[in-house]
């Protein structure tokens, strides 16, 4: 029986969540994208997954060609119906994967934006210190520049999960897996005193175990974050349009740039493909470039 592809995205969704473990973030992007196809496609009124044909993913590529659509966003709605239909195919291997002969569009290869040294000391003194928010938005800066995790890793984080006798924490990436970073002695410092002297005054009457907290007493979300993390760097760096994961950009370049082993940093990112970790050795190539012309004879 041939069933809905609302019911199909259905299905889809709860296997993302409980056999693949995948985020909230994960979660709901796929959604949409399949959303946005289903929509699509009841322009040529089918309503069936097993009614698509790649001539209709295709279709749907070229009309976000005319809209402007960026590559990047294709790319990933390409890949979300491969997944989306070798799901699909688990059941009835008759049904095939449309998506599977659609070439993904080339991304232009961009060059992370990242901050200097001198900017990131700047950025970490923006906070004040005097106040309890700028106690905890110092710790935040802090431990997403010491520990290059994502502020969506950051968000999830529990007191338990924070080893401060060893400087280290645990965090959650994508697909729930679980990774060790390390927090440096000013995250350290910063996040402990966050602990003992803001975080206390946050807390509501109902209490929580998740470390960064809103003034409230609630669980900051990844939109806060984000908006704090971005006020901050405007204020030190608003011409390079940086955004708040420009710090994973910047703890990966400076780590490359101080002669780290490249797959040191891809364990410390979290990164299933060294390819994905490559794209910061851009300034590590134009810092041998200059010791190299200032170092050799013969330069």
């Amino acid at each position: 029986m041939t069933t809905s592809m609302s019911i199909d995205i259905d299905l889809f969704m709860e296997y993302l969540l409980v056999e693949r473990n995948a985020s909230p973030h994960t979660i709901r992007g796929y959604a949409a994208d399949l959303k946005q196809f289903q929509q699509h496609l009841s322009q040529e009124q089918i309503i069936s997954s097993a009614a698509v044909t790649p001539l209709h993913i295709r279709g749907w590529l070229s009309a976000m060609l005319k809209t402007g659509t960026a590559r990047k966003s294709m790319a990933r709605r390409v890949s979300c119906l491969r997944s989306f239909f070798e799901f699909l195919s688990r059941d009835d291997e008759s049904l095939g994967n449309p998506a599977d002969k659609i070439a993904i569009p080339k991304l232009e290869k961009r060059t992370p934006k990242f901050l200097y040294i001198e900017e990131v000391n700047h950025l970490m003194e923006t906070p004040s210190s005097t106040t309890l928010t700028g106690v905890r938005d110092r710790a935040i800066l802090e431990m997403l520049y010491a520990t290059g995790a994502r502020v969506s890793e950051l968000v999830q984080l529990d007191l338990a999960d924070l080893n401060l006798s060893l400087g280290t924490a645990l965090v959650y990436g994508k697909g729930r897996k679980e990774r060790i970073v390390l927090m440096g002695s000013k995250a350290q410092y910063w996040t402990e005193r966050y602990i003992k002297d803001a975080r206390p005054q946050f807390l509501n009457a109902e209490g929580t175990q998740a470390l960064f907290l809103n003034t409230r007493g609630n669980l900051l979300t990844d939109r806060s974050i984000r908006r704090m993390v971005d006020t901050y760097i405007k204020q030190v760096a608003a011409h390079l349009e940086i955004s708040p994961h420009g710090l994973r950009h910047t703890f990966a370049t400076h780590l490359l740039d101080e002669g780290a082993d490249l797959r040191v940093v891809q364990e410390l990112l979290g990164h299933v493909s060294l390819s994905s970790t490559q794209i910061y050795t851009h300034t590590t190539k134009e810092k041998l470039m200059r010791v190299y012309v200032s170092a050799h004879p013969r330069a």
